[in-house]
Order: structure tokens, then C-alpha cells, then sequence
């Protein structure tokens, strides 16, 4: 019995201390410790008006301090235009002003701790916000869609701008994050669309997936070398960015980092970073030249596709293959780099590479995939490796501009009939190793090429070619001429050991020279790729 009196006593206590609220102004201050004199304003959405809230609050006789804005206190006030909030609010609740669209202003106390999730979302009138001293965080979605947003100044007590912060905050043209902040969370700043700079200070580790993405107007951001990690699509869609260094700490660049970023014209990628995401730079259109450092051992799927401004780029010696759609679409592209390295190149990853004349596949290449080559009208000359075991469905297909293949595979290869697809191959000759002939003019899909001639014919300095192609002096020591009496337009030149490794490619011959200064002692034999087919010369390195 004296249980039950004790429980109905202190249901009693609760109802009459929930009971002692306190109206004014159409704010409700409701009492959350009747102890220490605390109370919290809720449910006050019908205020309206410029409100400088008190400190304090008498109910009862008793004095209160307010120390906290309730969550939802004053959510979807159609009339609220300014908020004062005093030093003694240490909280502002989730959802506390969500949805207060004709708020122009709020001033925060120095006692504000943290802002809540929500918090501001969907104010779009305010204009400015400073966050005080006091403040350590910013919860998720705290300023999301705060249009009419043009200025924020963050306090450095702040270490975390939490997810979606300032998303879609349109007007927000600059903001400095402080030292403090060592985390920009997810989506933090997507879509601030009038957002042109962007200070990252040392001591941000981690940028997080599309925090910057859409921001269309920023033209450059420089990522400071406390940051090891960088977000997928965290830059994507930054239309206006021109430039971005990248520092020495990054490993990763994630998918799509800096997709569509059009206005990019130059991009430094350290020695630090192993792998280049997919999508990572898709549709850089403005990007001329990529430097890929020799730590990348991977490049991911469609990574540098439709990059149509890239003229030229080197794949290091650590990477190991050439994925999916790599380098499609890019149109601007004249000359390419695989390098020994290298043991398969994926499906269409040079397709419609428009610009490509030449093409070397070193011997380290054992697939080419399908499409990989496809509609590269401008190649006019490719050389396949005798390490190739499978050249897939439609990999030359549309290479109309080719006049010259250069196999080096003995046996001819089993391959689909759309693999040549649209070459012209009562022109372009096929060039098979010596003794390998009759078997290629016998083997299905090969035997279509009118021309099948022998790599093994060789020349000498002491004769002409067919075509009046000469070499000479031979021996040679530094440089070896090409007398070239018909004028033949020579689309490449290679220069190949004695293991049939190509160790040195020329796509334009400068007055005839080819410099063979580095090049060890020994025998080498010279290729010369033209439009009357492919001539080979040996020659004797002193």
C-alpha cells in the first residue's frame, strides 16, 4: 500500500511540474528541472515577429534560466522574421527553426554548444549566420536549403560540419572553415551553386562523398596535406574548376571524384595515390595532358572516358591493365603509352579515340578486349604482340583508316568475324611473321585481307626497299637517316630488339633523324609504318 501512495505522489509531481509552464508572447517555456530552474522553450510556432528571448522567465514566483530550444520549438512559424537567442541557451534542438521561411536573421549566444539536426532547414531568408565560439557541432541537415544563405562564419571550436550542413544553401557564395574542423561530412555542401572558393584548412583529414558536388561556380580548391582521404563524387559536377592539387597524403581517388568537371584543365596526381577510381575524371572535357605517377597499379572503369581535350598521357609501368572503357570517347587523344607492364586492355578501352593514328600493344599483352579499339578512325597502323591469346568481338571494328597490321602471332588467333569489321582490307596490308603466311591465308576472318605479306623480310643500308625507303650509316653510333626519295608519308617508326621487345616508338619523324644515342650496342631491326605498309631494316648498334 505505502508503494502505491509513493508511485501516485511522484505521477502527481511529474503532472504538476509539466503543469508549470509558461506562456508569453506566444512562447512556451516548459520547466525540465524544477531543481536547478530550468526550463525549455517548445511548441511555440505561432510566435511571430523580431523575438529577443529572455534570459529568464518568473513562474510561480520562481525565477527560471532558459538554457535550451526544444526540438521542433519553433518549427514552420509562418511569422517568425528574427531570432536574439540569450547566453544562457546552451542547445537548439533538432528541427528547432525548420521550416521558418520569412527568418532573416539569428543571432546565437556565446553558451550555444551544439546545433541540432535540422535545425535551420529550409530557412530560405536567412541571409547571414554566425556560429559562435561556443559551438563544437554542426548537426546533419542543420542549414540545408537555406537559399537566401550568402555568408556563414564558423567559430574555431567547431571539429565537425555534419552531413547535408549547408546543402543547397544556393546563395552561400564563400565560407572559411576553421582549423578545428578535421571532418567536411557527406553532401556538407553539395549544391552551393554561388560557392567560388573553398579554404580547406591542415587540419581536415577527410573529405567526404559529394561534399562539394554541384557547386558549378567554384574555380579552384587546394586540398591540404593533412587530408588522406577524399570522398566518391566529391568534386563532381564542379563545372567551373580549373585547376586542384591533390597532396602527397591521398591514396585513393575515389569513383567520380571529379566527374564532369569541364572546366578542369590540369590535375597533379602524386606518388602517393595506388588507384584512380572509376568514373574518377569522366567527362573532363576540358583536361589536355594527365600524368599518371608510377604508384598507380590500378585505373578504374570509364576513368578518363570522354575526356575529349586530352591530346596525350602516359600510363606508368605499375599499372597492369587497362579496364573497361578507360579512355572512350576521347576524341582529342593522337598518341598512347601502354607499357610493358600491361596484360590486358579491357573492353572499349580506347574506343572511339577518333584522333588515334598508331598504336604499339607491347609483348607484356596477352587480351585484347571487346571493342577496345573500335571506330578509332584514325589509326592507321597497329602492331599486335605474339604474346596476344584472344583479340575479342568487334576490337578493330570501324578502324577505317587502317592500312597496315603488323601480327606477330605465328598462329592465326580464332577470332570473330567482326573483329576487322569495316577496315578496308583490300588495302590495308597484313603483315605475319616469316613462315606464317600460307596459315594466315588459310585461317577464317584472316584470309579476307587482299595483302599478306612476311615480317621476316629485312633489309639492309646497302638496299632500297621497294618503296625507296633506305636507312643508313649502318653501324650507327648516335643517329640513323631515312632516305626517302618518294616522299612516303611514314605514319610511326618502331625500333625493336633482338627478344622482339619494342624498346623505342617514333609517331613523327623529324627530318628523317632517328636518334639512337641511348640505345645499347647490338642488333635492332627498324620498322617503318607507311601508306604503302610496313618496311623493316636491320640495324647495327657501335
Amino acid at each position: 500500500m505505502k508503494q502505491i501512495c509513493t508511485f501516485f505522489c511522484l505521477l502527481a509531481t511529474v503532472i504538476l511540474l509539466h503543469a508549470q509552464d509558461y506562456t508569453s508572447n506566444n512562447i512556451k517555456y516548459y520547466i525540465t528541472d524544477a531543481t536547478n530552474h530550468y526550463v525549455e522553450i517548445r511548441n511555440s510556432s505561432s510566435a511571430s515577429g523580431d523575438i529577443n528571448l529572455p534570459s529568464t522567465v518568473t513562474i510561480s514566483g520562481t525565477s527560471y534560466s532558459v538554457t535550451s530550444i526544444g526540438a521542433s520549438a519553433f518549427n514552420n512559424s509562418t511569422g517568425l522574421t528574427s531570432i536574439t537567442i540569450p547566453n544562457s541557451v546552451t542547445s537548439i534542438g533538432n528541427y528547432a527553426f525548420q521550416g521558418c521561411k520569412v527568418l532573416t536573421s539569428a543571432t546565437l549566444s556565446n553558451s550555444v554548444t551544439s546545433i541540432g539536426n535540422y535545425a535551420f532547414y529550409g530557412c530560405t531568408g536567412l541571409t547571414s549566420i554566425i556560429i559562435p565560439n561556443s559551438v563544437t557541432t554542426i548537426g546533419t541537415y542543420a542549414f540545408y536549403g537555406c537559399t537566401g544563405l550568402t555568408s556563414a562564419i564558423l567559430s574555431n571550436s567547431v571539429t565537425s560540419i555534419g552531413s547535408n550542413a549547408f546543402r543547397l544553401c544556393s546563395g552561400l557564395t564563400s565560407i572559411t572553415i576553421p582549423n578545428s574542423v578535421t571532418s567536411i561530412g557527406v553532401y556538407a555542401f553539395q549544391s552551393c551553386s554561388g560557392l567560388t572558393s573553398i579554404t580547406i584548412p591542415n587540419s581536415v583529414t577527410s573529405i567526404d562523398s559529394y561534399a562539394f558536388q554541384g557547386c558549378s561556380k567554384l574555380t579552384s580548391v587546394t586540398i591540404p596535406n593533412s587530408v588522406t582521404s577524399i570522398g566518391a563524387f566529391a568534386f563532381d559536377s564542379c563545372l567551373e574548376l580549373t585547376s586542384v592539387t591533390i597532396p602527397n597524403s591521398v591514396t585513393t581517388i575515389a569513383a567520380n571524384t571529379f566527374r564532369s568537371c569541364s572546366g578542369l584543365t590540369s590535375i597533379t596526381i602524386p606518388n602517393s595515390v595506388t588507384s584512380i577510381g572509376a568514373s574518377a575524371f569522366l567527362s573532363c572535357t576540358g583536361l589536355t595532358s594527365i600524368t599518371i605517377p608510377n604508384s598507380v597499379t590500378s585505373i578504374g572503369t570509364n576513368a578518363f572516358q570522354l575526356c575529349s581535350g586530352l591530346t596525350s598521357v602516359t600510363i606508368p609501368n605499375s599499372v597492369t591493365s587497362i579496364g573497361t572503357s578507360v579512355f572512350q570517347s576521347c576524341s582529342g587523344l593522337t598518341s598512347i603509352t601502354i607499357p610493358n607492364s600491361v596484360t590486358s586492355i579491357g573492353a572499349s578501352a580506347f574506343r572511339l579515340c577518333t584522333g588515334l593514328t598508331s598504336i604499339t600493344i607491347p609483348n607484356s599483352v596477352t587480351s585484347i578486349g571487346a571493342y577496345a579499339f573500335m571506330s578509332c578512325s584514325g589509326l592507321t597502323s597497329i602492331t599486335i604482340p605474339n604474346s596476344v591469346t584472344s583479340i575479342g568481338d568487334n576490337a578493330f571494328n570501324s578502324c577505317t583508316g587502317l592500312t597496315s597490321i603488323d601480327c606477330h602471332i605465328t598462329t592465326p588467333l580464332t577470332i570473330n568475324s567482326a573483329v576487322f569489321q569495316g577496315v578496308n582490307k583490300s588495302t590495308c596490308a597484313l603483315n605475319v611473321p616469316s613462315g606464317s603466311v600460307s596459315a594466315y591465308q588459310s585461317a577464317n576472318v584472316w584470309k579476307d585481307f587482299s595483302t599478306i605479306n612476311s615480317l621476316g623480310t629485312l633489309n639492309t643500308s646497302n638496299t632500297q626497299s621497294a618503296n625507296n625507303l633506305k636507312i643508313y650509316p649502318n653501324p650507327a653510333t648516335d643517329f640513323v637517316m631515312v632516305q626517302n626519295a618518294k616522299n612516303i608519308k611514314i605514319s610511326k617508326v618502331n625500333i625493336t630488339d633482338t627478344n622482339g621487345r619494342i624498346v623505342s616508338t617514333l609517331n613523327h619523324l623529324e627530318n628523317g633523324k632517328i636518334d639512337v644515342t641511348k640505345l645499347p650496342k647490338g642488333m635492332y631491326i627498324i620498322s617503318i609504318f607507311s601508306e604503302k605498309g610496313t618496311e623493316n631494316f636491320k640495324l647495327m648498334k657501335k
